[in-house]
């Protein structure tokens, strides 16, 4: 079988999925052709698993000081190239197409008539889940952005539809031992990458008692006291993560998915603007996953580190193992019966809100 798998690339979680899904095809007969887009492709690293990848532009959000700026977004990106990109790319080369929401592959794939699965955290968004900041232009995009005729949406719960479990790096999992976790003063992960990375270190700086790793695109590698400074980097943040006693992130999926799989207590912030982390952070508070704000303050982050308890590892199955059997046979079972064979082992909270969320 050969597949065509596009990734968005304008954050890295699209591209930590397609690593762990990657891993497993390199033991199967599929045959993947990697595409990916949405940034720069200078600015994609440790790619090594996805050999010569295709790269398009693609389109992305342009976001600042914590938040997304439509108008932006609007600006940078180039309409004429991405249409260019959709009508030049042959899908029906391939046997199948699938798409973590990348919109040139599933645009080309609808325009030829190919058949795509959708497969990423945004395809959730076509089912009942909670949902916070949601205008006419988020919901929108949600709908349209990279459409696909087998969508296959990950979340934390499945809220009594057809979802997924989180795909997660288990190999983090693996690294993280009691021993790691008796440091003498503790260590605590901040990945926000959109907000601003000077302000981030401000708020941290009153606060001596922990030591912060702090990793950004736009940072070099620094110490200064206890607040050290890196430059993002996948084996540097995973060693760095599975060692740490607490997080402090954006409302993103794929991190937070490992933090709940590591049983680490999270401090998320959502970007304003982004109906996607707004509506992560309102399904975090009603499943009690984490704790939430919406602004960042330096009494906030004191308030999280004295009142946190540690928290109860989420026992995910190996989901990307199993899509790539699911694939190799052939897709026989429906994404309901995926669904339900993945969520079998999983214990969740039971709540009635969260299945039928008001």
């Amino acid at each position: 079988m050969k597949i065509l798998y596009g990734v968005q690339g304008t954050g890295n979680g699209h591209i930590s999925r397609a690593r762990m899904l990657a891993r497993h095809f390199r033991d199967s007969d599929i045959d993947v052709t990697w595409l990916f887009s949405g940034r720069p492709r200078d600015g994609f690293f440790d790619m090594d698993i996805f050999g010569d990848f295709l790269y398009r532009r693609g389109l992305t959000f342009h976001s600042e000081n914590g938040g997304v700026s439509y108008a932006k977004t609007v600006v940078k990106n180039n309409p004429f190239q991405f249409i260019s990109d959709v009508f030049s790319l042959d899908t029906t080369a391939y046997d199948l197409v699938i798409t973590d929401f990348e919109p040139v592959t599933a645009w080309a794939a609808k325009r030829q008539r190919s058949r795509v699965i959708g497969l990423g955290h945004q395809y959730a968004f076509g089912h009942s889940i909670p949902r916070a900041g949601g205008n006419i232009i988020a919901n929108t995009i949600i709908k349209i952005f990279a459409p696909s005729t087998v969508p296959l949406g990950l979340h934390w719960h499945h809220f009594g539809h057809a979802i997924l479990p989180p795909i997660i790096d288990t190999e983090v999992k693996a690294q993280t031992t009691d021993n790691d976790k008796s440091q003498q003063r503790e260590k605590i992960v901040v990945y926000l990458p959109f907000e601003n990375q000077a302000r981030v270190q401000q708020l941290l700086t009153p606060i001596t008692q922990h030591d912060f790793i702090i990793y950004s695109p736009e940072l070099s590698d620094q110490q200064h006291g206890h607040i050290a400074l890196r430059k993002t980097s996948l084996k540097g943040f995973k060693q760095d993560l599975a060692t740490a006693q607490g997080v402090i992130c954006n409302s993103g999926f794929e991190l937070i998915s490992e933090c709940l799989a590591l049983g680490l207590p999270v401090l998320t912030k959502p970007q304003h603007g982004q109906m996607e982390q707004l509506s992560n952070a309102e399904a975090l508070r009603t499943l009690g996953f984490a704790t939430t704000v919406n602004d960042l303050s330096t009494a906030a982050i004191e308030h999280w580190l004295g009142e946190r308890q540690p928290a109860e590892s989420m026992q995910y199955p190996d989901v990307a193992k199993r899509i790539v059997e699911w694939l190799t046979n052939g897709q026989q079972e429906s994404a309901e019966m995926l669904s339900r064979q993945l969520w079998q082992s999983v214990s969740l909270p039971d709540y009635q809100a969260a299945i039928q969320p008001g």
